[in-house]
């Protein structure tokens, strides 16, 4: 008797307890899931914004005709010619240059000899471990071996995976350098029996560009049958203006930057474009269109395209103006350099730049603004086509690193991880053999998020995209009070939630949830209602000189990106410094093409204040960074310096 009740009493103790257990892995399970929704919503930030910057590069294309047309022809014309003339005019002998640059005795790393060995790779990588830079003079060898390299090979190469040689496809690496060691600490360094295809962007955003290129470029010249590099979308030297690269050389090189800068561009257009596995996988950066043409992408002459930013010229505009009939030629650079057609250069660019969608059909990739939207169906007719398996292709940011769409036939593979933040996403690799089965390893490099709760490491990341995208708000703050003020007849200072919304999404179009988002982002409401004019204090501030006006702080904000690239452009010698007459003319020309009614004497006059040395010419590297948006807590609120929008 006794012993039954007691067997009873325990089993009532295990039962509560098992109760217990489950309740608590529920609640764990609901807190990880609410967790994971706001990584997502942060990655989601992060995207849209990436895109919409992505969308700025028609914008560029057009005004670089823009200049064509009105700048092209005066006195000022030769550094446009330098950026549009191909390769019209004699250059001198590569080899030449590099002989005539010495190395000292007090530079201490790696001294490599060519023919490169892979021990003179592996001296290269502990180099790079322990933050070395590698000469100029290396550098610029590397390249140029490189470059003799890649004319060699066809626009769409052709390998295989086998039981006994596997092959690893990589996605973006995006200058992440730990990321890049990672992969070969867990997955071998490349060989002949270790094939590795890299496909695009291998520089730009991440800190160690150089050093990445460098690496891989080396094993090509080791293994240039068993290391494939396809060309992405930030392979193009105009994006590496914007994107950091081109900053990134300049800093680490200075008296050599444009010589390496220009030796990179040619290199460039050298990668192919494509990769084909056992005839059965297809490897391109970004994706197909539904008149994708693999025989016009492997017969065309791909060094011709130099860049998303330079689509192919018209021989000729024709205008009325005055009742009369004028014809506009381009600069004579432009008439004789060899260029793709207008059907070739569309080709490269939905490789280069398209993005899978569930949605059936192609469509212009409105995020990006480049490429298409290309659907299962338009994925099943090219494969059916071309009798191929499956597309791998990268060139979009995954939470765990890959991605795999349109029943199986379409997979992305991203190699960068911590892309946005710290602990925003995975990266990835896949391995294939003669299987033709891809099996998929994903791993995070970082030493800031360990040992950090999963609650810290989603506080990083929603905090940084709650940062960006108040910045993208202070740029557009004058657009936004407008409309906000249209929903509010009274002018009482605030308007409903929803209105808030649906005023923030037409004015920025970045399709985002604005009414969770709100909270985070005006901490001003009361009983429904966003007071919209107080929230702006709250979110962030622009760090300017004090000669800056109010509008025309924000509209070096909001178009920094696009100058920086202007810039750079006119400053030929990559000094980083350009005359105040360049700066004058070119800002007339970028203020009448975008429609901006700031007047140039305000911008003329803080050039000139920004002139310390009083020698006529500016750093516009500085110039530009001086108006980057940043938190009000991050800064000292007494500061004078700091110009908060129509305060």
């Amino acid at each position: 008797m006794g012993c039954s009740y007691s067997t009873r009493k325990e089993n009532r103790k295990y039962e509560k307890t098992m109760k217990a257990a489950v309740l608590i892995q529920k609640w764990y399970r609901c807190y990880k899931a609410r967790l994971e929704l706001r990584r997502l919503q942060a990655m989601n930030i992060f995207e849209s914004i990436e895109y919409a910057d992505e969308q700025d590069q028609l914008q560029l294309a057009s005004f670089f005709s823009f200049m064509l047309e009105h700048y092209g022809h005066g006195k000022n014309s030769e550094n446009l010619d330098n950026i549009f003339e191909g390769e019209t005019k004699q250059k001198p002998n590569p080899e030449v240059i590099i002989s005539m640059i010495e190395v000292p005795d007090s530079y201490y790393g790696p001294r490599l000899k060519f023919p490169l060995t892979f021990t003179e790779v592996i001296l290269l990588i502990d180099a790079f471990k322990e933050k070395q830079i590698l000469h100029a003079r290396y550098v610029l060898q590397i390249l140029l071996e490189a470059k003799k390299v890649l004319q060699q090979l066809p626009n769409i190469l052709r390998t295989s995976a086998t039981k006994t040689k596997e092959l690893t496809v990589c996605g973006d690496i995006h200058g992440k350098l730990d990321d890049l060691f990672l992969i070969f600490y867990k997955n071998g360094l490349p060989s002949r029996n270790n094939r590795y295809v890299f496909n695009g962007d291998f520089v730009d955003r991440g800190q160690n560009s150089t050093e990445v290129l460098m690496v891989l470029f080396s094993f090509l010249l080791v293994y240039p049958n068993d290391v494939i590099l396809n060309r992405g979308n930030h392979e193009d030297f105009l994006m590496n203006m914007r994107y950091g690269f081109t900053k990134e050389i300049m800093q680490k090189y200075k008296q050599h930057a444009a010589k390496i800068l220009h030796s990179l561009e040619e290199v460039y257009t050298w990668l192919p474009i494509g990769t084909l596995i056992n005839e059965k996988i297809l490897v391109i950066h970004g994706g197909i269109a539904d008149n994708t043409d693999l025989n016009i992408l492997q017969q065309m002459k791909r060094n011709k395209m130099r860049s998303v930013l330079m689509p192919p010229q018209t021989h000729s505009m024709t205008t009325v103006k005055d009742g009369r009939i004028h014809c506009d030629l381009p600069s004579p650079a432009m008439m004789n350099a060899e260029q793709l057609s207008k059907s070739e250069w569309d080709q490269i660019i939905n490789i280069l730049w398209s993005d899978p969608r569930n949605k059936k059909g192609c469509s212009p990739n409105t995020s990006r603004g480049g490429g298409c939207y290309f659907g299962p169906d338009v994925t099943e007719t090219i494969l059916k086509k071309y009798a191929l398996k499956m597309i791998i292709r990268s060139h979009e940011c995954k939470p765990d690193g890959f991605e795999v769409c349109h029943d199986g036939k379409i997979i992305t593979v991203f190699s960068a991880s911590n892309y946005y933040e710290e602990g925003s996403n995975r990266g990835a690799y896949l391995k294939l053999n003669h299987e033709m089965t891809p099996r998929f390893f994903q791993y995070q490099a970082s030493q800031v998020i360990q040992g950090k709760t999963l609650y810290e490491r989603v506080n990083l990341v929603e905090n940084s995209a709650i940062s960006i995208l108040a910045g993208k708000m202070i740029s557009r703050k004058t657009d936004l009070i407008k409309e906000f003020q249209k929903y509010d007849e009274n002018d009482t200072g605030k308007i409903s939630l929803s209105d808030w919304a649906k005023a923030t999404e037409d004015i920025l179009d970045l399709q985002l949830p604005w009414l969770s988002l709100c909270p985070r982002l005006v901490k001003d409401i009361e009983d429904g209602y966003v007071l919209y004019e107080e929230g702006f204090k709250e979110l962030a501030v622009i760090r300017a000189p004090e000669q800056a006006k109010s509008g025309l702080a924000e509209t070096l904000v909001r178009y920094r990106s696009e100058l920086r690239i202007i810039f750079n452009i006119i400053d030929k010698d990559q000094s980083g410094f350009i005359s105040m007459e360049e700066f004058h003319s070119m800002w007339k020309l970028f203020c009448s093409h975008y429609n901006i009614d700031i007047d140039d004497s305000y911008v003329e006059q803080l050039a000139r204040s920004m002139d310390l040395n009083k020698d006529g010419s500016i750093d516009f590297n500085e110039f530009l960074t001086a108006f980057d948006v940043v938190h009000r807590l991050e800064v000292n609120r007494t500061t004078t310096s700091l110009l908060v929008k129509n305060e």
